[in-house]
């Protein structure tokens, strides 16, 4: 064990411990080998516990980024809208922050419904484009020399921003364009045309009743871009279609019921999304020492879900 007494964090193996915080516990790792060479399964969990990982302070993000393999942390911060930037020898990830309860600027970015003119085209959420506009100096100056493969992330309020963020990279003159955008519980951003008008390779996860995932409402002309991945109430991956996913998610909105629990919200935490996706893992661990093969993206994303 190492332990950091004057930072009051213990590093054991793949789990980081700090004082009256809830353990992190570290699955992925690319210190032998390069994101791209990962499956999509692992990608996903990968991604989902960086997301994880940009909720903490920097000294415990250094340590569980370390564990992830990435031996350079950097952390960006400007009133409020936060991100880290995870690099190591083969990639560069932009992992944004979501949403705190405790940060009035993170409530009032999620809670400003209206829309506003895109940089681009179409119409974008008025709170969501401000968190970015805050950080994407910081941003786009860290990335000017990135020759790296480059991936950003997030999770909620995180998610909205780093769609924002990789669609602004592939129009910007920094060289290196997103190679993917990994988002989990991330809420509409903009209007058909805004969310349109950049092709990413984008893969956003939905936990069955995720409430995040349902606004801002489609009345107010919102969309969503990416391919859906959705965790059905059972915590499986699986493509179901308009009918089906109804029920699904009455399925799963009775059974919290009866444990006396309204999942609409308990279904939006991170580690709703990361626990599917280590048991997704596992059993394709499993399938590939059998002499199976691990399935691509199009096995489990929606390419025609919006």
């Amino acid at each position: 064990m190492i332990e950091k007494v004057a930072e009051r964090i213990a590093v054991n193996s793949n789990v980081v411990h700090q004082a009256g915080e809830v353990p992190l516990l570290i699955r992925s790792s690319v210190k032998d080998t390069s994101i791209a060479e990962l499956s999509f399964l692992r990608r996903s969990l990968l991604f989902a516990e960086l997301a994880m990982i940009a909720y903490n302070d920097l000294t415990e993000a250094q340590a569980a980024a370390e564990i992830a393999g990435f031996d350079e942390v950097t952390f960006y911060d400007r009133d409020g809208a936060q991100a880290y930037r995870f690099r190591n020898r083969q990639d560069c990830v932009i992992a944004c922050r979501g949403t705190e309860p405790n940060e009035w600027n993170d409530i009032k970015a999620d809670a400003n419904v209206g829309s506003v003119l895109a940089e681009t085209v179409g119409r974008v959420h008025r709170g969501f484009k401000r968190e970015v506009d805050d950080l994407w100096p910081m941003i786009e100056t860290a990335l000017m020399d990135n020759s790296r493969p480059l991936y950003f992330c997030g999770h909620s309020l995180g998610g909205a921003m780093a769609t924002i963020c990789a669609g602004r990279c592939f129009l910007s003159h920094i060289s290196s364009n997103p190679a993917e955008l990994f988002t989990y519980g991330s809420p509409r951003v903009g209007d058909k045309r805004y969310i349109n008008y950049v092709t990413l390779d984008h893969y956003r996860f939905v936990n069955n009743n995720d409430i995040v995932t349902r606004v801002p409402p489609a009345f107010l002309g919102y969309r969503h871009n990416g391919a859906e991945v959705y965790f059905d109430h059972n915590g499986r991956i699986r493509k179901l279609g308009l009918v089906s996913k109804r029920r699904d998610k009455w399925r799963g909105f009775i059974r919290s019921l009866k444990r006396w629990k309204i999942d609409h919200f308990t279904d939006h935490s991170i580690h709703r999304y990361i626990e599917p996706l280590v048991e997704a893992v596992e059993k394709e661990s499993e399938s590939v020492e059998s002499g199976g093969q691990a399935k691509p993206a199009t096995a489990y994303a929606d390419l025609d879900e919006h």
